[in-house]
């Protein structure tokens, strides 16, 4: 089953129960995936790629929203910002720990030699591709600055 058929059943689930926090992270995604698809010009379906780093792109943005509204002590927006960051997850493959993304990141550094700071693109790029979905940019990134330094 396509996501995209997929977020259309879950509004139409949270419609029925009244859901609004879940009925409004689900309209986002859909109105995401909408712009996507016509931003291109093309016909074309967005792939599973596409669509996890739009998922990605979401969660990261109210992840953002909220922590900028607990810093100016504004709980009572930062708690739906949080709640539509647990219903888009659900839809985003599982994330994996530090402890295996840093196994991950340290067979790339083994495998390609990689040593010091300048090598860090390198190893991004690899690890990025490789994790996917999986793991957050931020994360991934530490742990490669972590390892390499």
């Amino acid at each position: 089953m396509s996501l995209q058929t997929l977020i259309m059943d879950e509004i139409k689930t949270a419609m029925r129960a009244k859901d609004t926090v879940a009925l409004e992270a689900l309209r986002a995604i859909k109105s995401e995936m909408l712009l996507a698809a016509t931003a291109s010009g093309s016909k074309e379906e967005l792939t599973e790629d596409d669509e996890i780093k739009l998922l990605q792109r979401l969660v990261k943005t109210r992840k953002e929203s909220a922590r900028i509204f607990t810093e100016q002590n504004r709980p009572d927006l930062a708690e739906p910002e949080l709640a539509q960051v647990a219903v888009i997850e659900k839809f985003l493959p599982a994330q994996l720990t530090e402890e295996e993304v840093e196994a991950v990141v340290a067979k790339i550094i083994a495998e390609t030699g990689a040593s010091g700071i300048a090598s860090m693109g390198k190893v991004m790029g690899l690890a990025s591709a490789k994790l996917g979905g999986t793991a957050e940019g931020k994360t991934i990134s530490a742990i490669v600055k972590k390892l390499l330094v």
